[in-house]
């Protein structure tokens, strides 16, 4: 049974909470705002405007015991294959772990292959930026292209967008929708001469990567002649017989793993086109970020540990306050990608109704996740998170650090960010109905000490964590998606007339319909 006594006291403190007026919540206890806190090298989290007491924090710390999160967290961190569907084990966290000690899959020691992958990438890396690997022409590359989708493409999107200030010797392109607009977009601007594209697919069978794989390289043949192909082209896939048969050569290959998640993968091989533009000391730093935030969640008690509270405090909301949706808001317009990312990160791992046993799932998972860039997201949605019938979470994600030395805009952000946080806690009393904000609107604050490599690795690594925990808590298997094969698989049956099944005659005409008219 997965009702635990701690969820049914949880259950039955959410009364005590729900009688409570925010500034019962928020003003108690003067205290709040400074042991609410928890700080991970240059990443610090504030949850004292979480619609909840200290009992609540007690209840939800006995959950997680109850649930054994610390048993499965030494389970996924000691290669055990906790992703039973798939029968794999879950080690995003090994490619960023220091040092050489053995870490073992099906009693092989996976180490030597991740550093010898690093050093690759760190090869390839220099060269490119560098200048001696280069062009079919033998000019310099200046552009890099990345096509892949979902995790190929969403955590090297955010990663090259938010570090943009960190190198200015080549620009990155990403390459998702199978839709021609959004490659088309990016190749009228480039000169062929210096551009690089990077295909990242695990089993090179993509259909959306594929399709755009062959577009660009037909342009860069169009441009420069079918032998260029071998220069201006990399590819990240297990599937060496189908890159090689592309005319990528090996030089130009670099390995993924059964092990790593596409959407825990940004730490592989996926995140080159990241390495190429930040170059490899930042690739590093990012990935020490990452490292620290592991160590930390390995070892920090449970009330103490930010991954933790950050999902227990998602449980709270989601399971006991019945909140259906988590708003992301990071005011930065370099981390304008992360209500994207975290979308797939988030929803692709949670979003089951399926037991790790098999059996129905006991609660409602995952919340759904959207998000925009303050300031820009308070002049849309944000009516609704104030005075909308649904109260609704909110991580907000601030920079302490003005980098862009552009003072007034940066403190308009933190300005608004911090008054945001306080009218969704507090609201206002009005005479007008119309002017009331009822307030005790839970948020988080995420706070960067600066947008930096590091701290986004910490960040990063924090979320995916988070993501884990609730997993082991909701009893569901957070590292497969069969929910993302039918529509897949019904797709290609459909482009090869060989559809099946008892809808297959309305689908068909359907697809006939709409490709006759394309016609």
């Amino acid at each position: 049974m997965s009702v635990t006594p701690a969820w049914q006291a949880l259950a039955r403190h959410r009364e005590v909470v729900r009688a409570k007026t925010p500034e019962d919540i928020f003003l108690a206890d003067p205290a709040r705002l400074d042991a609410w806190d928890i700080r991970v090298g240059g990443l610090r989290y504030s949850y004292a405007f979480q619609n909840a007491d200290a009992e609540t924090l007690d209840l939800l710390v006995d959950l997680a015991r109850e649930k054994q999160v610390e048993a499965w967290r030494a389970k996924m961190f000691a290669g055990e294959k906790i992703n039973a569907t798939e029968k794999r084990a879950v080690l995003h966290t090994a490619l960023r772990r220091p040092g050489d000690a053995l870490i073992a899959v099906d009693g092989m020691d996976i180490v030597p292959q991740i550093r010898a992958t690093q050093d690759r990438i760190a090869a390839f890396v220099d060269g490119v930026r560098s200048g001696r690997i280069n062009g079919a022409t033998g000019k310099s590359f200046k552009h890099v292209v990345n096509i892949g989708i979902g995790g190929s493409d969403l955590g090297p999107r955010l990663a090259a967008r938010a570090l943009l200030g960190n190198s200015s010797k080549l620009e990155a392109h990403f390459v998702a929708n199978a839709d021609a607009f959004e490659l088309l977009r990016v190749l009228r601007n480039l000169d062929a001469e210096e551009t690089l594209f990077v295909v990242v697919s695990k089993t090179f069978t993509t259909q959306e990567t594929l399709l755009n794989m062959r577009t660009a390289r037909q342009w860069l043949a169009e441009k420069l002649g079918e032998d260029a192909v071998a220069r201006h082209f990399a590819a990240v896939s297990v599937n060496q017989a189908e890159v090689s048969k592309f005319g990528i050569p090996a030089a130009h290959m670099f390995p993924m793993w059964d092990w790593v998640g596409g959407r825990f993968s940004l730490w592989s091989a996926v995140g080159l086109s990241v390495a190429l533009v930040i170059g490899n000391e930042g690739f590093s730093a990012l990935l020490a970020g990452a490292a620290e935030m592991d160590a930390h969640f390995q070892t920090a008690p449970l009330a103490q540990n930010m991954p933790v509270m950050l999902a227990l405090l998602g449980i709270w909301n989601r399971n006991f306050l019945g909140q259906p949706a988590l708003a992301i808001l990071p005011y930065s317009e370099r981390l304008r990608d992360l209500p994207r990312y975290l979308q797939q990160l988030e929803m692709e791992s949670n979003g089951k109704s399926v037991t790790r046993e098999g059996a129905p799932a006991f609660c409602e998972t995952a919340p759904a996740l959207f998000g925009e860039c303050g300031t820009v997201g308070q002049h849309s949605f944000h009516q609704w998170l104030h005075q909308g019938t649904s109260p609704i979470p909110a991580d907000f994600i601030g920079v302490v650090a003005d980098d862009l030395n552009r003072p007034d805009h940066h403190r308009a952000l933190l300005t608004n960010m911090v008054a945001q946080i306080g009218a969704l806690a507090f609201g206002q009393k009005a005479a007008v109905a119309h002017d009331v904000y009822p307030g005790g609107r839970s948020s988080n604050l995420l706070l960067l000490d600066r947008l930096d490599p590091y701290c986004l690795g910490l960040l990063l690594a924090l979320y995916e964590h988070k993501v884990f925990v609730q997993g082991i808590i909701w009893n569901i298997n957070s590292f497969d998606q069969p929910g993302v094969e039918l529509g897949k698989r019904l797709a290609r049956s459909l482009d090869s007339a060989a559809i099946e099944g008892p809808a297959a005659g309305m689908m068909g005409r359907l697809f006939a319909n709409l490709t006759q008219n394309d016609k």
